[in-house]
């Protein structure tokens, strides 16, 4: 399988690719306000660049759990001016913008960007499918229930796995008809995105209930509520939870991890890719 994005093809299950978060706003919920203006989102993003990321992924509007949408002509002040330097600056990396504003993605493609990632999944801005088939980007669909001002107000499923499956289904169709191509489509099963703590558990267990639908998976567990509610460990001291969230989730074939902390994380791809692809010789039999 390759995941076509704007530049080039991206083998998938080869090994695990490394997402790492830059987030240009002042309220997300790790790092809001570290990355703010551009000199330092560049240094944050050459940094990500050389601990070992695939994929730099730059946001200008928080999506935590009750926060408020930010106006066009801010995340686009806040957006465009980091991805246009980071090109410049890393000509070979890939590089997202995680927004769901239709002006934001199309600014952000000008400006260098290869991939657009949608936490609405186009529902709020359906132009993005068309951008997406213009440019050939890769496009990233997540599931989220309700919005992130109410998303976390006692979420409730009958069965998580069908009812997101069926969204992805539902979701993939309507890009199609808008012209993307399936190779170009990642899934991101929103974790911590209208989920409870059981929800979440139960969607990185049945990950495999996905891989039909013939996308790559993109999980993001990074630091995230519900490590800390398994772990009682606050945001800043999430780093063992979160790499032992992205362990459970290559173990049931996740593709990408969505990353803060990139450098421990290349570290455990690195060493659960690698025996995953050891074969010792007893077992050639």
């Amino acid at each position: 399988m390759k995941w076509k994005t704007r530049r080039t093809l991206v083998p998938m299950g080869e090994r695990t690719l490394v997402m790492g978060v830059l987030n240009v706003t002042p309220d997300s919920f790790s790092d809001g306000g570290k990355f703010l203006d551009v000199d330092s989102a560049l240094r944050q993003g050459c940094l990500m660049a050389a601990q070992g990321a695939d994929i730099l992924d730059v946001g200008g509007e928080s999506t935590r759990p009750g926060s408020e949408p930010v106006s066009v002509d801010e995340e686009l002040a806040r957006v465009v001016p980091v991805i246009r330097a980071l090109r410049k600056a890393l000509p070979d990396i890939l590089l997202s913008v995680d927004s769901s504003k239709g002006l934001v993605a199309e600014a952000a493609l000008a400006a260098g960007a290869d991939i657009l990632n949608d936490v609405t999944a186009c529902r709020s801005s359906p132009e993005i499918f068309d951008l997406a088939a213009n440019s050939g980007a890769g496009l990233v669909l997540m599931h989220m229930q309700g919005l992130p001002q109410s998303m976390q107000r006692a979420p409730q499923y009958e069965d998580i796995l069908i009812e997101v499956n069926a969204f992805f289904q539902e979701r993939i169709l309507c890009a199609q008809a808008a012209g993307v191509d399936v190779s170009q489509i990642v899934l991101d099963p929103g974790i911590g995105f209208g989920k409870t703590l059981i929800h979440n558990l139960e969607l990185i267990a049945g990950l495999g209930f996905f891989l039909p639908l013939g996308c790559p998976l993109l999980l993001g567990v990074s630091r995230k509520r519900w490590l800390g509610e398994l772990t009682g460990r606050d945001v800043d001291d999430r780093l063992a939870a979160s790499l032992g969230g992205a362990a459970a989730c290559m173990s049931r074939d996740a593709n990408i991890l969505r990353v803060h902390d990139v450098i421990e994380s290349c570290d455990l791809v690195k060493i659960i890719d690698k025996v995953n692809q050891t074969r010792p010789a007893a077992l050639n039999d």
